[in-house]
């Protein structure tokens, strides 16, 4: 394996968010402090005060993204008095920092109500563009970020499907790729919405009642 590489390096291009942390109420980091730790906080040792034009940059760098995603108002409270969706915009600024060209999202979406989803989704896209950053995201459910995808790769069974949403979400290739039926409807306004399967009901056993239950299946067989 390759040595890490230092923040001038390749790894410094890529910003990544890993799946949804959770940060206990008493938590007292300021947001802004999170933002930071995405430009410096992979060194080792006490910072080093800076002074000057190193630490006006970085201070600057940090104000920049925490406006960009819309943090501003927030940046400074504890962290763990921030909610989820405010906190994730803080990571996403994290994220950003370094200014990447690709940046990596697991499951961004989780554990957000709808409206905090359909906001996060709204200001990946604007990134997106606004920045010229490549997004690739890991999602279990497509539907909240179906209207801004450009390309798509399915995973299930096995095999993939990938290309545009348009080729690749349809019934046919979805139904055939996971096995089981599924459904791809169109809404009035044009947005493209995937439907599984219903899953089946959860089935609890009693382990003192099990003897009467499988002499009963017995019996109906």
């Amino acid at each position: 394996m390759q040595a890490p590489l230092s923040s001038s390096g390749r790894l410094a291009r890529i910003g990544y968010l890993p799946q949804r942390r959770s940060f206990d109420a008493s938590l007292r980091i300021r947001g802004v402090d999170v933002v930071r730790l995405g430009l410096d906080g992979d060194r080792w040792g006490l910072p080093m005060p800076s002074f000057g034009a190193r630490r006006r940059a970085a201070r600057q760098r940090v104000d920049e993204v925490i406006e960009l995603v819309g943090a501003s108002a927030y940046a400074h409270r504890p962290i763990g008095h921030c909610s989820g969706g405010e906190q994730q915009r803080l990571l996403i600024a994290q994220a950003l920092v370094r200014r990447p060209q690709l940046l990596l999202l697991d499951e961004p979406l989780d554990s957000l109500d709808l409206p905090n989803q359909s906001a996060i989704t709204a200001l990946i896209s604007r990134i997106c563009h606004e920045e010229n950053v490549a997004v690739v995201m890991v999602a279990h459910d497509v539907n909240p970020i179906l209207h801004h995808l450009d390309q798509v790769v399915y995973l299930a069974e096995g095999g993939a499907a990938s290309g545009t949403p348009e080729a690749v979400i349809t019934s046919p290739t979805l139904t055939k790729l996971y096995g089981t039926p599924v459904e791809v409807l169109r809404t009035s306004d044009g947005r493209l919405v995937v439907v599984g399967q219903p899953e089946a009901p959860a089935v609890h056993t009693d382990r003192h009642a099990s003897g009467l239950r499988a002499g009963g299946d017995r019996a109906a067989g």
